[in-house]
């Protein structure tokens, strides 16, 4: 009779703030940005036709929006000034493994789409990774107080010194920019990370991921 083997603890990443897998993480994230600039060049070959791809708030043929406005831009210099902070936020929110970007990402992307969609002025049309952005850097801003470790507090300490003051963009008041999108990618940020610490404090074996 063999004694059975003792299984393996789950790896505890809530305490991280660098990915496990660093190049795994540049991959994706690098993937997803090479993605947006194959889009806008589309868009630009075709008059722009991508643009029309947006959320349209309150209009059943708009709503569709929520899947493919955070990959369409205004332009270049819109797509230009979203490139930096996505590539930083989205390296970082690779911290707790591939399996967490995908819900967190998930979760900022359809809650934050859906509040433009049910908040946005009437008529107008709202893309851009910008709402994404904001949930991933309020994600990350909340992350360790709810996970309760030091180093992710730290980190973002760090991040709200470089980044904080993209957080005036949840306010109305600048004209022709979605702070709607801004507000509710920055709202499901704040819920997966809230999601996230909730996951951390499960007993390991209990079987939920």
């Amino acid at each position: 009779m063999q004694p059975l083997p003792v299984p393996t603890p789950p790896r505890d990443d809530s305490g991280r703030i660098f990915p496990a897998q660093p190049k795994q993480a540049a991959i994706v994230i690098l993937g997803f940005a090479a993605l947006l600039y194959l889009l806008e060049l589309i868009d630009a070959f075709t008059g722009h036709a991508l643009d029309l791809g947006g959320i349209v708030p309150r209009a059943w043929s708009g709503l569709d929006g929520v899947l493919w406005a955070p990959l369409l831009h205004l332009g270049w210099d819109h797509l230009a000034a979203n490139t930096v902070p996505l590539l930083v936020l989205g390296f970082l929110c690779f911290a707790g493994g591939l399996r967490q970007f995908v819900a967190i990402t998930a979760t900022i992307w359809i809650v934050g789409g859906l509040g433009t969609w049910l908040t946005g002025e009437s008529g107008s049309i709202h893309l851009g990774a910008s709402g994404l952005i904001f949930g991933w850097l309020t994600f990350l801003l909340v992350r360790g107080i709810f996970v309760r470790r030091a180093l992710p507090i730290l980190l973002a300490v760090v991040l709200f010194f470089f980044y904080g003051y993209l957080l005036w963009g949840v306010l109305p008041g600048t004209p022709g920019v979605s702070w709607q999108g801004h507000l509710f990618g920055a709202v499901a940020g704040v819920v997966a990370g809230w999601l996230s610490g909730r996951a951390s404090r499960r007993p390991a074996g209990s079987g939920l991921a």
